[in-house]
């Protein structure tokens, strides 16, 4: 297997194991091309997170390569990997807020690191705020928001800069099904950009509800491939379908 021009993330016989332990992901392999989206399923335990951490970059591989925007990151010098980082989106299970900043100035982050002028950065801030439903909570900190308002929050501030890749780990486990809905709707905007996406979820009902998704399936560290599709997927879903602009 050999990794083609204009893929997102190539991983080929990737393997990850902590310490001496048993590998905890084995032999993945598959191709991610602009503008794909995928949700990553699995029982508890069958490396989903892990998988995550390799590909927003927290976690170097035991063995195997894996190409990230055309680069080889396992040998990628560390004073890049903040550019990298840039180019991704990335929804926490546990949220990671900055405690001490508002709701808004989490959100945005990415576009200050990013070097937006303040003046720019204050309506797409507000209108993000406003359409995961936290308008009203704008100032408030991280400390006096429910689990659900800072899952919301970590969200905006992970699609606010319009990221390559949005990584996302279980992003509806806290809100009610109709936010959870909206959320998706959120991420196929974004999708429809060009952006590549990736949902780690248990909610199954999620599935149905995005057309031409594809299922990434990890049981036990493996990653299920019945038909080659993730190895060798078909090139109809480029960036060149995307439609620029497009809201559902």
């Amino acid at each position: 297997m050999s990794g083609g021009d204009g893929e997102v993330a190539f991983f080929d016989n990737v393997g990850l194991r902590y310490g001496t332990g048993k590998e905890i992901l084995t032999d993945i392999s598959f191709s991610l091309w602009p503008g794909s989206f995928y949700f990553l399923t699995g029982a508890s335990g069958a490396g989903k997170t892990s998988l995550l951490k390799l590909l927003y970059l927290a976690q170097r591989p035991s063995r195997g390569i894996i190409r990230m925007f055309g680069s080889d990151v396992i040998t990628l010098p560390r004073s890049r990997l903040p550019g990298f980082r840039r180019r991704l989106g990335v929804v926490f299970q546990d949220f990671r807020l900055v405690e001490h900043l508002s709701a808004f100035d989490n959100v945005a982050l990415p576009l200050r690191i990013a070097g937006v002028d303040e003046s720019e950065l204050v309506q797409p801030v507000s209108d993000m705020l406003e359409w995961v439903g936290l308008a009203h909570r704008a100032e408030a900190r991280p400390e006096t928001l429910s689990g659900g308002e800072k899952q919301r929050v970590a969200i905006a501030r992970a699609v606010i800069g319009r990221p390559d890749m949005l990584l996302a780990d279980e992003p509806t486990g806290n809100v009610d099904p109709e936010m959870a809905l909206k959320l998706m709707r959120l991420f196929e905007s974004l999708n429809r950009l060009g952006t590549t996406v990736i949902v780690a979820t248990h909610d199954v009902h999620l599935l149905q509800n995005v057309r031409s998704s594809m299922i990434m399936r990890l049981d036990k560290g493996r990653l299920a491939d019945p038909t080659g599709a993730l190895r060798y997927p078909p090139r109809q879903r480029a960036s060149a379908e995307a439609a620029p602009g497009s809201q559902r």
